[in-house]
């Protein structure tokens, strides 16, 4: 028995109504995590803006979805995995990278290499990143500000995958193609 209610659009509480209709008509239809993040309108509302924010940053989309994929793997959320490998596929992204995401291995390609390396440092470190995993960040030939552009993919994911951790949130039906479960 769950302590939390997925909320459908007509039985959230008010604030959240709006937001849940805006992300209907963005994606056809309602996730079931945004209806149980809906239980507090304001998480809801900044995940959403957190990851507008996200989506407006320096960094390509396939880069972004480097930071999302290695911070949920990371957090072990089993939904954002499957919704970010959708995500990637339908950049046409190369199932290779996709795979070494979904597994926390190395990436083929160096420069995202140096990113996923880098991620991984904010996480593990907690923002205090030692001067050499920035100048490797750097030599590959991102810039300080993608550095800061990581932190704010960090701090957006994390609010996602916990929340959907906590409210044991359900991988939607589209997204069955692309389950994933944490090896660890």
């Amino acid at each position: 028995m769950s302590r939390f209610t997925a909320y459908a659009p007509d039985t959230a509480p008010a604030a959240a109504r709006p937001v849940m209709a805006g992300v209907h008509r963005k994606l056809g239809h309602l996730p079931a995590a945004v209806g149980l993040m809906a239980g507090s309108p304001e998480l809801l509302k900044g995940f959403l803006a957190a990851n507008a924010a996200f989506d407006a940053t320096d960094l390509d989309p396939i880069a972004r979805e480097v930071v999302v994929l290695t911070v949920a793997t990371r957090n072990e959320c089993h939904l954002c995995v499957a919704m970010h490998t959708a995500t990637l596929t339908r950049h046409d992204a190369d199932p290779d990278l996709i795979r070494a995401l979904r597994a926390g291995e190395t990436l083929a390609e160096p420069r995202l290499e140096a990113l996923r390396r880098f991620t991984i440092a904010v996480l593990d470190h907690r923002g205090a990143v030692p001067d050499a995993d920035l100048d490797a960040l750097l030599a590959a030939g991102w810039q300080p500000r993608h550095a800061l552009d990581v932190v704010l993919g960090v701090g957006t994911y994390t609010i996602s995958t916990f929340a959907n951790r906590l409210t044991a949130a359900p991988l939607d039906k589209p997204l069955s193609a692309y389950a994933w479960e944490s090896t660890v």
